[in-house]
């Protein structure tokens, strides 16, 4: 699969998740990222911004009183791209988390896991 720079860049995903802080600090372990802000969200509860310096994840943990059903307005999954794969699942494993689905096929190797809060992760590796 040839890669081209695009136009346009992910720049973060927004996920609903019952702990932004036991997300954020799995994906600071796991991945080598760090937390870029945190605060009050908007409609109440809390948010994090966890990543890098080009992209991140939004982490929301609403208010009890803005509570939805489990995995309503989650995404699908969380992609993210990692140099050693094996190495990010010993990372994954020993933080307490059991990858999953794992599949070696164009264009990359992979895995999954869901974090404590119910949101999945993909965690991919190109090279």
């Amino acid at each position: 699969m040839s890669r081209k720079t695009a136009e346009a860049a992910l720049e973060h995903v927004n996920v609903t998740t019952a702990s932004a802080e036991e997300t954020a600090q799995l994906m600071c372990e796991a991945f080598g990222w760090h937390i870029r802000w945190q605060g009050p969200a908007k409609l109440g509860g809390r948010t994090i911004h966890v990543g890098s310096d080009g992209s991140y994840v939004a982490l929301y943990t609403p208010p009890e009183d803005l509570k939805q059903a489990p995995g309503e307005g989650q995404p699908n999954h969380v992609g993210v791209c990692v140099r050693d794969l094996d190495a990010t699942e010993i990372k994954v494993r020993a933080a307490g988390y059991h990858p999953y689905a794992h599949a070696d096929y164009e264009p990359g190797r992979r895995f999954y896991f869901r974090d404590k809060g119910g949101v999945e992760f993909e965690v991919v590796s190109y090279a």
